[in-house]
């Protein structure tokens, strides 16, 4: 399935922008047709998996209770 750039945008939660930088630096594929650019859908699933592993991971660490410190005491 192919999407414009905007799609492709939406798809990844990234700013158009960023779309058009990875298209400049020829870092994705797509195709082009009349005027309008198309990238491939599922050449993006590899991020995606990236991205939600990191999400994962950091909601994890943030989740990990602090562990009590054993050289602080009440001293009174």
């Amino acid at each position: 399935m192919y999407l414009t750039v905007e799609e492709t945008a939406e798809y990844l939660e990234l700013p158009v922008s960023e779309i058009h930088r990875l298209i400049r630096e020829k870092q994705v594929r797509f195709v082009r047709v009349e005027d309008e650019i198309l990238l491939y859908k599922e050449q993006f699933n590899l991020f995606i998996n990236e991205r939600q592993k990191q999400k994962f991971a950091l909601e994890e660490y943030l989740n990990t209770p602090v562990p009590e410190d054993i050289d602080i005491k009440d001293e009174d």
